[in-house]
């Protein structure tokens, strides 16, 4: 294998494990490439370019999901007796959305994205001093309601920073400022919070937060500061974000009894909404590890000769328990070579992978892989077969 960022196999791999005859069944099991392509779409695009290759080849897909968007359509896929129910909640303007959960016995599958995600916002709408997670609650409620006993949320994605404030108060609390009157949503506000009148309804179901972010809720490695600028929020705003939330976390910790959620790993994800479910005595869970058990992705891969995975950008993040990273640990468990498509990488190599692409290096830049992601995503799928077998 010669150029880009990728691994000579031969550095990795036994010589005969090059050489694969025509026949071979290939894993394809991405993420998906945030703002162009679903895990379904990145794992057709990889599947189409590779036969071009290899025709001779048995391809399976697995579309994956780490919790943000995608996570219950993974699921749904992998769970075919769950319902997949349907319901009227709001987008993180306040608009009519319509948003999907998955009903698996008495569990229930949320993607907060679906309610609070960046996606459902234009660019210019991206403002998180004014956007709220109330229909991540609405969502959460109708599960409740419909005999869930268990709700795992996927963290994700989100364009808010509210700490879980709209969800909460979706849920029955009312955050009140000095003069009494109703506080209003978005993360901005919460610096004039002063009580908190009621309790979540959640009939005691326990919470599951899916999430492989382990920020913590507050300082330079939470919610505000890490996440803040992608969801539209200047260095001043998210300075104001991070005294608003600190001091509606303090408040709400006092009001019920409950202190150190804020410093829990996890306590930032989806613009503080980890933190929320941690005050309702959820607990973490990996949102890839999790995603890949309920697909069985370990028997597949025990029954493949080659693992690809995939995701938008392969850097840093992406060692730290990430998708592809537990899709490269799995192949390595069961002694398989495991490559990672990315859209783009800033890491030429990782101990459980024989190689890392990349489609900007394909492309010659980010903005044309951007421009057509399927095909620059299919081309380099054909030219990595084309050099595996060579």
């Amino acid at each position: 294998m010669n150029g880009g960022d990728s691994i000579p196999a031969s550095d990795y791999l036994p010589s005969a494990a090059i050489l694969y005859p025509l026949g071979v069944r290939i894993l394809i099991a991405p993420d998906k490439f945030a703002g162009t392509m679903s895990a379904g779409e990145a794992a057709d695009a990889v599947a189409a370019g590779w036969l071009r290759a290899r025709p001779g080849d048995t391809i399976a897909t697995l579309p994956l999901a780490d919790g943000g968007p995608g996570f219950v359509e993974v699921l749904a896929r992998a769970k075919p007796a769950a319902q997949l129910r349907t319901v009227d909640v709001v987008d993180p303007l306040g608009r009519p959305v319509k948003a999907d959960y998955l009903l698996d016995g008495d569990t229930a599958y949320i993607e907060s994205a679906a309610a609070c995600g960046l996606h459902l916002l234009a660019p210019e709408e991206r403002d998180p001093v004014r956007t709220t997670s109330y229909g991540v609650g609405l969502l959460i409620g109708h599960a409740v309601e419909s005999g869930a006993r268990r709700v795992v949320i996927g963290l994700g994605g989100s364009s808010t920073n509210d700490a879980g404030a709209g969800m909460l108060t979706a849920l029955g609390c009312v955050f009140r400022d000095i003069a009494g009157e109703p506080v209003p949503y978005g993360g901005g506000g919460l610096t004039s919070v002063h009580t908190v009148e009621g309790q979540p309804r959640t009939r005691g179901v326990i919470f599951t937060a899916a999430t492989d972010v382990d920020s913590p809720l507050l300082g330079p490695h939470g919610a505000s500061h890490v996440f803040g600028p992608q969801k539209g929020a200047d260095p001043r705003t998210v300075e104001h974000l991070e005294r608003a939330v600190g001091h509606f976390a303090r408040t709400l910790e006092d009001a019920l009894g409950l202190h150190g959620a804020a410093d829990n790993p996890g306590a930032g994800a989806a613009g503080g909404l980890g933190f929320a479910l941690f005050l309702l005595g959820g607990h973490r869970e990996s949102g890839a590890r999790l995603t890949c058990e309920a697909v069985g992705l370990d028997a597949e891969i025990a029954e493949a000769d080659l693992v690809i995975s995939g995701e938008g950008s392969f850097d840093a993040q992406s060692l730290r328990g990430k998708l592809a990273a537990e899709v490269a640990s799995g192949a390595a468990a069961h002694g398989r070579p495991c490559i990672v498509m990315a859209g783009r990488s800033e890491l030429a190599s990782h101990p459980d992978l024989a190689g890392v692409y990349s489609v900007t290096e394909l492309v010659g830049s980010a903005e044309a892989a951007m421009a057509a992601p399927v095909e620059g995503l299919s081309a380099l799928a054909e030219k990595v077969a084309k050099e595996w077998h060579e």
